[in-house]
C-alpha cells in the first residue's frame, strides 16, 4: 500500500431531523429484518409457507399506504411535504394573497421557497409578510424546513415588433444609454 492514495470522500455530516430520519429507517429495516427471520423460523416448523386467514406484509395494500410507505423508503418526506403546502397555498397565505403571489419552486438543498407575483405591489406585500410566512410554514412543515421566501415580481413583456422599433434593438430600455 502507498501512503499517496487519496483520503475517501467523507459523505456531509447530518443533524437534527435528518439524523433523526436516518436512525428511525434504519430501525425500522432491522426491526422487519428480524420479523422476517421469526416468520421464516415459524414457517419451516409448519412445513413451509402457507396462506393464512392473518394479514402479512405480502397482501395487497391501499394505494395511499403504498405511497407513504414509498415516500418513508425513498426518504422524499419534506418534497411531498412542500408539494402539499403549494397546493394548499390558498388556506395557508389566504385568498386576497394566493390570488397574486404562486408558489413557484422549492430548493431543498438552500431550504428556499421561490414565489412568484403579478405586480411588484403584491411582491412588496409580500416581502415584508415573508417571515411571518416562513414561520408559518415551519410550523406546518417541521423546523427548519424553509429558510428564506424569495419573492420574483413581474417580469416586463418582450417587445419584438413595433412601430417604434429600431433594427437591431433590444428594447426600450437600450435607447438610455
Amino acid at each position: 500500500m502507498s501512503t499517496d492514495d487519496p483520503a475517501p470522500e467523507k459523505a456531509p455530516e447530518l443533524s437534527g431531523v435528518d439524523l433523526a430520519r436516518v436512525a428511525l429507517r434504519a430501525a425500522k429495516e432491522q426491526a422487519r429484518a428480524r420479523g422476517d427471520a421469526a416468520q421464516q423460523k415459524r414457517q419451516a416448523r409448519r412445513g413451509g409457507l402457507r396462506s393464512g386467514a392473518r394479514a402479512d406484509r405480502r397482501d395487497p395494500m391501499a394505494l395511499g399506504a403504498a405511497i407513504n410507505r414509498l415516500i418513508t423508503e425513498r426518504g422524499w418526506e419534506t418534497p411531498a411535504a412542500v408539494g402539499g403546502v403549494m397546493g394548499r397555498w390558498p388556506q395557508i397565505v389566504g385568498e386576497d394573497l394566493a390570488r397574486h403571489c404562486v408558489p413557484q419552486r422549492y430548493d431543498e438543498d438552500d431550504r428556499v421557497l421561490t414565489v412568484g407575483c403579478d405586480s411588484t405591489a403584491w411582491a412588496t406585500q409580500l416581502r415584508l409578510l415573508a417571515p411571518q410566512l416562513v414561520a408559518r410554514l415551519n410550523e406546518d412543515l417541521g423546523h427548519g424546513t424553509v429558510r428564506l421566501i424569495k419573492v420574483q415580481g413581474p417580469g416586463g413583456p418582450v417587445r419584438r415588433f413595433g412601430p417604434l422599433r429600431a433594427p437591431g434593438s433590444t428594447g426600450p430600455g437600450d435607447t438610455y444609454g
